[in-house]
């Protein structure tokens, strides 16, 4: 069975109780996770797992087919069928929700001023980063970026409910943007997962969001610049 992603249904849940259900060295499989495998250009969270009063620092959680594989600071002494207590780094987690729905925002905005679609991105805690398949330069590239940032930090001010749910497959193509990635797929599954921000966005995704528009707090524009002709990067951040 694939790892069940606690967080599709709770981003805000901090700690949970699991089973092993595989161990490689300090590779570890868990039967359920609310950690966030770094995924859909969103960095991993980090956090701890606790067996029988033992703590063993998680380092990295990457993805390989629909498992999460947590990746511990050593070899564990626990065996495949223990029971262990996960509890995330929420600083960490909470800043990565924060700059992903701002994604979200600036995205769906680019997509209606300028019918630009993602090429490529990265959400680190520090920071994040978009591609865009635009064909501006220059300054007048900068000042488009600075005007998306600007009216995205007014649809953050309106605070707008996120809102999560699931819907088939054939509902949500029938959806217009339900995937602004340029190169991506649509997600595998008969069921996905919705992403909306009523009247701004709406996505198929699978990460963690904020409850609230309200609480992604200032976004600030950090540069932009030209990767090629119709690749064009900017770099931003919310306010601590």
């Amino acid at each position: 069975m694939p790892t069940k992603f606690l967080y599709w249904w709770d981003s805000y849940k901090r700690e949970f109780d699991a089973t092993v259900v595989r161990i490689d060295g300090n590779r570890v499989w868990l039967d359920q996770t609310l950690f966030h495998p770094r995924s859909g250009g969103v960095a991993n969270d980090t956090g701890k797992l606790i067996w029988q009063g033992e703590e063993y620092v998680i380092k990295e959680v990457i993805k390989e087919s629909e498992d999460a594989v947590h990746i511990l600071d050593r070899e564990p002494r626990f065996r495949v069928g223990d029971s262990v207590h996960g509890i995330i780094d929420w600083d960490r987690r909470y800043r990565l929700m924060r700059l992903h729905t701002a994604t979200h925002i600036i995205a769906a905005l680019a997509y209606k001023d300028y019918n630009a679609l993602v090429t490529g991105g990265d959400i680190t805690p520090e920071y994040a980063r978009d591609d865009y398949n635009l064909t501006l330069s220059g300054d007048a590239l900068r000042k488009a970026f600075q005007d998306l940032i600007a009216e995205a930090n007014e649809v953050v001010k309106r605070g707008i409910p996120v809102k999560i749910y699931f819907l088939k497959k054939e509902e949500a193509l029938k959806i217009p943007g339900i995937v602004k990635l340029a190169e991506r797929e649509p997600p595998p599954g008969e069921e996905w997962r919705i992403v909306e921000i009523e009247g701004i966005d709406i996505q198929a995704d699978g990460g963690p969001h904020v409850a609230n528009t309200r609480e992604i707090g200032e976004i600030v524009f950090l540069k932009s610049e030209s990767r090629g002709k119709d690749k064009k990067r900017v770099y931003y951040t919310v306010k601590p």
